[in-house]
């Protein structure tokens, strides 16, 4: 946040300037002796502090002015000095004047007697003392005010930054999954063209997932589970026997816990590429919840020719994880074994 107001601040004061109007418009005159309340005439001490309740009013209201176009005029914070100079300078200038041209009206042509200037030096001071509270008190205010808003702009800017960073996220595992998906579609072509069949109509079920959920954050353990059978199903098309998926959950479990969508997919598709699955090496694939971890393990299988990866899987998963959730996915592969872990959020009811 910068010190300069890129908008001004409103202010809704009109209550307390009359009210305070009303105050310094019939104490000051009274504390310098500008209104004699020893007088008979009530009428003309009704209207002695009504003109001067008129006059407290227009040096509130145009020190008031002053202030508020000042605002985003001069930097206090890269120009605290010449904020200073010119908000001082400005209210002794303007109240000066307001108060001798007042108070020489009041003298010359209300009462007919001579200005008495001793009393004019005399209430511009005080007025000017006074004008200087009430001024510091209004910047205080405005300077709360922009620090709040520049907070809430702050605030505003980063869920954007996120959010688009979390879109790029999302934008880049469908061209992902779907790339995958027709490597595997083509394998099928040539091998078994029935089960390429089968392979492109689930396929459309679980893109359906993908899409439907797509601007989701969350969604229910179940439901992500369920698209895993589904997406399996696809695996289980061209790898058959060779690719194995053990889940043990309880029913509990998936009503009770929220996951960024498509998560364990991405997992699994990752263990599918960077092992082998053959009929010599079928590969096998354990889900289980862990101290509200979810945990998807893999006995490590390392591919006899492998290409270099783009590495996009787990570091999308990662940054997604963090963005949504604000917490960090682990993993490691001790002892011959991958073993993700994915911290699960507890649906509160």
């Amino acid at each position: 946040m910068t010190g300069k107001f890129s908008e001004k601040i409103i202010i809704k004061d009109g209550f307390i300037m009359s009210v305070g109007s009303i105050f310094f418009g019939a104490v000051i005159p009274n504390a310098t002796g500008l209104i004699q309340n020893s007088t008979s005439d009530i009428s003309f001490l009704i209207f002695s502090y009504l003109y001067f309740i008129a006059s407290a009013f227009f040096i509130w209201f145009g020190n008031r002015w002053i202030l508020i176009f000042l605002q985003d005029k001069v930097d206090w914070l890269n120009n605290p000095f010449k904020k200073v100079f010119y908000l001082v300078t400005s209210n002794i200038i303007y109240t000066s004047a307001v108060l001798i041209l007042f108070i020489s009206v009041w003298y010359a042509l209300i009462l007919g007697e001579s200005i008495v200037w001793q009393k004019i030096h005399f209430n511009i001071l005080i007025c000017v003392i006074c004008v200087f509270f009430i001024t510091h008190i209004y910047e205080t205010f405005f300077l709360i005010k922009a620090r709040e808003t520049g907070m809430l702009k702050e605030e505003q800017l980063e869920r954007s930054k996120i959010q688009a960073e979390l879109e790029a996220l999302k934008n880049q595992i469908d061209p992902h999954f779907m790339f995958n998906s027709l490597n595997n579609l083509t394998h099928l072509i040539d091998v078994s063209p029935p089960i390429a069949k089968q392979y492109v109509e689930n396929l459309a079920d679980v893109y359906r997932y993908i899409l439907r959920n797509k601007d989701n954050k969350l969604v229910l353990l179940e439901d992500e589970i369920l698209f895993l059978n589904r997406y399996f199903s696809l695996l289980s098309l061209r790898y058959s026997a060779n690719l194995n998926l053990g889940i043990k959950l309880t029913e509990s479990d998936y009503s009770q816990y929220l996951i960024p969508p498509v998560s364990i997919m991405i997992a699994v598709e990752n263990a599918v590429k960077h092992n082998e699955v053959s009929e010599e090496n079928p590969l096998q694939l354990d889900i289980e919840l862990n101290n509200d971890n979810l945990v998807i393990s893999n006995k490590i299988i390392m591919k006899k020719s492998v290409r270099e990866s783009s590495k996009i899987g787990l570091k999308n998963l990662a940054e997604r994880y963090k963005i949504i959730t604000g917490r960090e996915i682990n993993y490691n592969s001790d002892n011959g074994n991958f073993v993700l872990l994915l911290p699960m959020l507890k649906l509160n009811y």
